[in-house]
């Protein structure tokens, strides 16, 4: 189902290898107590795979059903949601710095990020134009190279120039 709502997915392809040689790892254990590489694989393959779903739906919870009210148009109690996402990952910060093996996450964003950047894309859904400046603002202080932040802050400060023109 194609989302209304604009979906950002940055990759970071070399937390990529790290899920390979795990995969690598789980088909030489596998293929041994099969006595087979072909099976090893496969049982590799579908625990991975297993692994990949229980971990994403489970330990960042919060954070899909912030998306899951997002995609909904229930912008107020997603806010709610990534808030509790935000404090999560940032009380275990460990789990989000290293979601590439914890969560099996290839995400070049951290759930932290994305967080205060969806928290603020909620706002401006709401129409509450400062406190969706005030959420990309702090995401920007807390991650530079934030690329969000810095569109949505440029935006609203040339919509904020143009309106002090009139």
């Amino acid at each position: 189902m194609a989302s209304k709502l604009p979906i950002v997915r940055q990759t970071a392809w070399l937390s990529l290898l790290p899920q390979l040689l795990l995969i690598m790892v789980f088909t030489v254990i596998f293929g041994f107590m099969a006595k087979s590489f072909i099976k090893g694989l496969d049982w590799a393959s579908l625990f991975y795979l297993a692994a990949h779903i229980l971990l994403r739906s489970l330990v960042p919870r919060n954070h899909r059903r912030g998306i899951a009210l997002s995609k909904a148009g229930n912008y107020a109690q997603a806010i709610c949601e990534y808030e509790k996402s935000y404090e999560f990952f940032t009380r275990h910060a460990w789990i989000d710095r290293y979601r590439f093996i914890v969560l099996l996450s290839a995400s070049r964003i951290s759930y932290t990020e994305m967080a205060l950047v969806n928290i603020a894309f909620c706002y401006s859904q709401t129409g509450d134009g400062n406190m969706a400046k005030k959420y990309y603002e702090k995401a920007l202080s807390q991650f530079p190279d934030s690329t969000m932040a810095q569109t949505a802050l440029q935006m609203i400060h040339s919509v904020e120039n143009s309106n002090g023109a009139q």
